[in-house]
C-alpha cells in the first residue's frame, strides 16, 4: 500500500490508526460497502451514496487505489472504467459487516429512521432480490409512494432471466404486482423492525395483484442482510419484557 501524506496522517505506527487513515475518512467506509455489495461502474457507486457529490467520489475512489484496496480497469466502452476490489479490499469484508451488525444492534432503529431515501431503499433491494424464488416468466412489480411528488413516487423492479432492472420510468411492461406504502413501512421491513404481514395489517402496505404472487412478493424482496440482527434484537427485548422501542 502506498504511503500516506502528513495530511491527515495520525502519525503512530499502530496499525488501527494505519488502518484509519485508509478507510475512515468521510464517505469511504459506504463507497467500500458498494464496492463489496458489487458495484463496479461509477453511475452504480454513485447510486449507493446518492447525496456524495461526484468529485468527492472520484477523490476517493483514487485514494482507495493509491491505498492499494481497488484496482482500476478498462472496459471495452471507451472512456468507461471499473472499480476492483483488490485482495486487501476483499479482507474489509469482514469488517464492513461487522460494522453494519453493530449498527443494527446498538444504534436505535428511530436514528436510522431519520435518514429515509427511496431512491437508496429502492436500490438496496434491487441488488439484493433474489430472482431465485421468482416464476419463470418476467415479472415487473411496481411500488407506489403516495407521499412523494410525482417524480419520485413511483418505481418498478423489473425481474426476467435472473436479471433484476430498477427503473424510475414506466418500463411498459404488464405489472404483475402493485406496493403502494409509505416510505417510512417499507424501509421497517427492509431492515427487520417490521414484518410485511404487521404493516399489512396496519393498512400501512397495500399489495394489488393476483393472489399468488401477492403471497409470495416478501419471499421475492427478501430484507436487508443486517435485518436478522435487527429482529435478533427485538425478539431478546420483548423476551426480557422490555417493548422495543418504537420510532418516533
Amino acid at each position: 500500500m502506498s504511503d500516506r501524506t502528513e495530511q491527515g496522517s495520525y502519525g503512530q505506527f499502530c496499525p488501527v490508526a494505519m488502518a484509519a487513515e485508509v478507510i475512515c475518512s468521510r464517505w469511504t467506509a459506504l463507497v467500500v460497502r458498494e464496492l463489496l455489495c458489487g458495484s463496479t461502474r461509477f453511475n452504480d457507486l454513485r447510486r449507493g451514496v446518492p447525496r456524495m457529490s461526484p468529485t468527492l467520489l472520484s477523490k476517493r475512489l483514487k485514494e482507495l487505489e493509491e491505498a492499494g484496496v481497488i484496482a482500476v480497469k478498462k472496459t471495452s466502452q471507451k472512456g468507461v472504467v471499473e472499480y476492483k476490489l483488490t485482495e486487501a479490499g476483499e479482507e474489509l469484508r469482514g469488517i464492513v459487516m461487522s460494522l453494519g451488525v453493530w449498527g443494527q444492534r446498538w444504534v436505535e432503529s428511530s436514528l436510522s429512521l431519520k435518514n429515509l431515501d427511496p431512491s437508496l431503499l429502492m436500490w438496496d433491494m434491487r441488488r439484493n432480490l433474489a430472482p431465485a424464488p421468482i416464476p419463470g416468466r418476467r415479472c415487473t412489480v411496481k411500488f407506489d409512494y403516495p407521499e412523494l411528488s410525482a417524480g419520485r413516487k413511483s418505481w418498478w423492479l423489473v425481474v426476467e432471466n435472473g436479471e433484476v432492472d430498477l427503473c424510475r420510468d414506466d418500463p411498459g411492461y404488464e405489472v404483475t404486482l402493485i406496493i403502494e406504502s409509505t416510505v417510512r413501512a417499507l424501509t421497517e421491513i427492509w431492515t427487520g423492525d417490521l414484518l410485511p404481514e404487521q404493516a399489512v395489517e396496519r393498512r400501512e402496505v397495500r399489495v394489488q395483484g393476483g393472489a399468488r404472487d401477492a403471497r409470495s412478493v416478501w419471499r421475492w424482496i427478501g430484507a436487508s442482510v443486517f435485518a436478522p440482527t435487527r429482529r435478533e434484537v427485538l425478539t431478546s427485548s420483548r423476551s426480557a419484557g422490555q417493548p422495543p422501542q418504537p420510532p418516533p
